[in-house]
């Protein structure tokens, strides 16, 4: 194998937009998500974000990474003024409709009419959901963190509805999300169907780790060091 070694001062020379490629890569494969929102003149906003993190269960706490501010804030400015915003699990079926959300649209367009999808909601919460995502969830905002070091934003806010197929909630509480064939993302622009490899049973020392079966029961017991 032949590494391809870049030093601090190498990253810094690249050309902007295969820097950009090439640090998002970094991190593989990640969860894509759009993310839907609604201004004070009733205009729905959908924007497709990969940084989505799991914060906590208890309370529900999700966070994303918003960009630097560049005049145009559009996802952030319905935020922080209707205090709701939607998360929606991309599947094979929308991932290229999902993709154009990714174009700049002026302000008074709807992603949701250039993108084809559909706009859903329901009582209490004023944002948009994706009709056509199989995983969705509102949010409530609760704290914004700036990070200085490249000016962007880390959203935090709580999981208030919860909305996807009973038949790939397990009795535990996993959710089969191959099952709704969610999407994956890695670098920019390439989307990947996901494989399971299996379930694996909580780690303990000492303990040999056991294989499970989407519902969670034992499938084998893999072999190791005690």
């Amino acid at each position: 194998m032949i590494l391809h070694h870049l030093t601090r001062d190498d990253i810094k020379s690249l050309n902007q937009r295969y820097k950009a490629q090439l640090i998002n890569s970094l991190s593989g494969f990640k969860s894509v998500n759009l993310i839907g929102t609604q201004d004070t003149a009733d205009k729905s906003n959908l924007a497709i974000i990969s940084s989505v993190v799991h914060l906590g269960a208890s309370p529900a706490l999700v966070g994303f990474v918003m960009r630097p501010d560049n005049g145009e804030r559009h996802t952030l400015d319905n935020i922080i003024n209707s205090k709701y915003y939607t998360i929606n699990q991309v599947s094979i079926d929308i991932y290229q409709k999902a993709h154009q959300c990714s174009a700049r649209y002026p302000r008074q367009e709807s992603e949701f009419l250039h993108s084809g999808l559909s706009a859903h909601y329901i009582s209490g919460v004023s944002a948009p959901f994706v009709k056509e995502s199989r995983l969705k969830y509102a949010v409530q905002l609760k704290e914004i963190v700036p990070i200085a070091l490249n000016n962007t934003q880390f959203i935090i806010g709580e999981i208030i509805h919860i909305m996807c197929d009973e038949k790939v909630i397990q009795r535990d509480g996993y959710i089969d999300i191959e099952a709704l064939n969610t999407v994956t993302v890695s670098g920019l622009d390439s989307y990947h169907a996901s494989t399971r490899l299996s379930r694996l049973s909580y780690a303990k020392p000492n303990i040999l780790v056991e294989k499970l079966s989407v519902s969670g029961s034992t499938i084998e017991t893999l072999e190791g060091e005690e």
